[in-house]
């Protein structure tokens, strides 16, 4: 039987488990999602306990454990997280930054003359986490999978609801207590849509796009727990505001 060799990422708390960001991996044909997993999860055995709450995304899409590998294939395993044919306009904005995120110049940039209304979600550093004070916050993503999948909830607000910009941007990096880590604000002429929007928008950030979040402490880090990513957000069945 022949071999073939893909490409293997790890985030977040898988990433300092195995000791490494990427590397090949080399397999028989035939092999699977879950095989390649099982692979690692003998050499750390560390990694195979987290095998019920760990997504897997084949080629920077969701996949199935059983989905089948082909010679150069890029497989990355998420651990939890913090659509349609139409694209997103020109005009929105997605980005993931390393710079301080200055909400208010946003929102002013966003505003028109036909607009009536503007939602903003404007999430921030906080200084405590399950009772311990938190120094500072490190993010991390899979970048282009996180941009696909922030383009794609911009595609989906558009096909529910009537808005007319929208604006998702999420930090990375280090992060000091008070500032912005997300913001996304939506414009539309009546104030229901946006706030309906809004409110879709950073439910389905934090469920499906791969983001992972390191609170500091005076004694320790911690990853934050997130989501599990549903079964249906894999298949592409996301019923969850419907």
């Amino acid at each position: 039987m022949k071999n073939m060799r893909v490409r293997v990422l790890f985030f977040g708390q898988l990433k300092e488990i195995v000791g490494l960001a990427q590397e090949d991996a080399e397999l028989s044909e035939g092999a699977r999602v879950e095989d390649l997993f099982e692979r690692y999860g003998r050499r750390f055995p560390k990694l195979a306990e987290f095998r019920p709450s760990v997504a897997a995304s084949l080629n920077q899409e969701y996949a199935e454990w059983r989905a089948p590998l082909a010679a150069g294939d890029e497989v990355a395993f998420l651990p939890p997280v913090s659509g349609g044919q139409q694209t997103a306009l020109a005009e929105d904005i997605f980005l993931l930054v390393r710079e301080a995120i200055q909400p208010s110049e946003l929102v002013e940039s966003l505003k028109a003359p036909e607009d009536g209304a503007m939602v903003v979600f404007d999430g921030f550093v906080r200084n405590n986490f399950k009772g311990r004070q938190t120094l500072y916050l490190e993010y991390e993503a899979y970048e282009p999978m996180a941009y696909a999948k922030m383009r794609a909830i911009g595609a989906e607000i558009r096909e529910k609801f009537s808005v007319h910009r929208i604006a998702i941007v999420h930090r990375l990096g280090r992060l000091e207590i008070g500032e912005t880590s997300v913001l996304i604000a939506v414009s539309s002429a009546h104030r229901a849509a946006a706030f309906d929007a809004c409110r879709y928008a950073i439910d389905t950030l934090k469920r499906t796009v791969p983001i992972w979040k390191k609170e500091f402490f005076a004694g320790g880090a911690v990853w934050a727990e997130g989501e599990s990513l549903p079964q249906k957000a894999i298949s592409g069945l996301d019923e969850s505001t419907s």
